[in-house]
This record gives C-alpha cells, sequence and structure tokens, in this order.
C-alpha cells in the first residue's frame, strides 16, 4: 500500500468533521466548518489524482466551490 492510499482516511474523517461543524447555530464554528471542508476537498483531489477518479475530481471541485460560497455567506462581517 502507498502512502497516498490514506489519504482517504482523513478526507473522510474531514468531510465527517466539516459536515458537523457547519450545521451549527454559531456562525463561528459553522465558517470554521467550510475551512475544513476546503481541507477536505484538497485532500479528496489529491487522492482522486493518485486513484485516477476523475468524477471524484470533479465533484470536489464543484463542491469546493459551493464551499467558497458558504464561507463568504458565513464571514463576519467587517
Amino acid at each position: 500500500m502507498e502512502l497516498l492510499d490514506l489519504i482517504q482516511w482523513p478526507a473522510f474523517a474531514a468531510s465527517i468533521a466539516a459536515a458537523y461543524l457547519v450545521g451549527s447555530n454559531d456562525k463561528g464554528r459553522r465558517n470554521f466548518g467550510f475551512w475544513i471542508f476546503l481541507f477536505s476537498n484538497l485532500l479528496w483531489v489529491a487522492w482522486g489524482l493518485h486513484s485516477n477518479a476523475w468524477a471524484l475530481i470533479a465533484l470536489q471541485v464543484c463542491l469546493a466551490a459551493l464551499n467558497i460560497r458558504g464561507l463568504v455567506q458565513t464571514e463576519p462581517a467587517k
């Protein structure tokens, strides 16, 4: 087994943690959840490139765009 094969497990854990945080009523936790989602998107893309999982990569790019939208929507007013 290659080291890159193991990336799927932190990606999985980050996705679950992010989904939990994004469901929070607290704006700060929700915001942090979107950052974790973006991190998980990067991990999934890395694993997808390693595994030639092109549909997964396309999905993660689309989900990253949605996560960026969510991040902007929950960004504290300056």
